[in-house]
């Protein structure tokens, strides 16, 4: 059965409903040769917290190393475009929450590459990425794939050579949601994609910790607006230690 849920996400790209589908129907199959190491829903390596998404991957790509998904997690996100104060932000919570957290995040340009980039020199960090291992998307981050890939874990849905289109974003950001105990939000705007992995974690009952702003600071009023409707408020270094 592992080799044909490999051959199901290698022919439709990742795409979950189509790979159901082949399931329900007993799609024909073969066996083919994948580069790289992967696991599949029916792995006991395969992370439990994913089982409580609503359409779990049934295959996970993946360099580097696997026992860290048993390990504590924090997921991290924000902004693409970072602050001054978001960059803060970063260095604050990385220096003061317990190293016993790995860090999750998407590996995007901005506060998910900062935090990942961060982690490398403190502790253990997950990167989950919205394209194939292969692509490094966004370019700008390819030296971190290469030393994610060392030492650390990168995790992805899709197979080699899928491109990283606009809809993998928040399929990857869900996967971010649940991967994590709890998300800390850096900084995010009203309309930031960082939202919805924020919702993905409220509907999986996840604590979501969020930095405050000015509310002058359009730019990332999300915050804000995260706190108005409940969200715990990251009030100072004491708050970071107790996450």
């Amino acid at each position: 059965m592992r080799k044909r849920l490999l051959y199901y996400s290698v022919k439709y790209d990742g795409d979950v409903h189509a790979i159901k589908k082949a399931i329900l129907h007993n799609e024909a199959y073969r066996d083919i040769d994948y580069p790289d190491p992967y696991i599949t829903i029916l792995d006991d390596a395969y992370p439990p917290e994913f089982l409580l998404l609503k359409q779990p991957p049934y295959v996970l790509y993946y360099k580097g190393d696997l026992k860290l998904l048993e390990k504590r997690k924090l997921s991290i996100v924000g902004s693409r475009a970072m602050s001054r104060q978001g960059r803060y932000n970063c260095e604050s919570l990385l220096r003061h929450v317990s190293k016993d957290y790995v860090t999750v995040s998407g590996l995007a340009k901005g506060v998910d590459g900062y935090i990942h980039q961060l982690s490398l020199a403190t502790r253990s960090t997950i990167a989950i990425v919205g394209c194939g291992l292969d692509v490094h998307y966004p370019a700008c981050n390819h030296f971190l794939y290469k030393e994610i890939e060392k030492e650390h874990l990168l995790i992805s849905e899709y197979p080699n050579g899928s491109r990283p289109f606009s809809f993998h974003f928040p399929l990857r950001n869900r996967l971010i949601a649940a991967l994590g105990e709890k998300v800390v939000v850096i900084e995010a705007s009203k309309r930031s994609g960082t939202l919805l992995t924020v919702n993905e974690a409220i509907e999986l009952n996840k604590e979501v910790y969020v930095f405050p702003f000015s509310y002058s600071e359009k730019q990332v009023s999300g915050c804000n607006v995260l706190i108005q409707e409940g969200a715990n408020i990251i009030i100072d270094h004491e708050s970071l230690r107790e996450l």
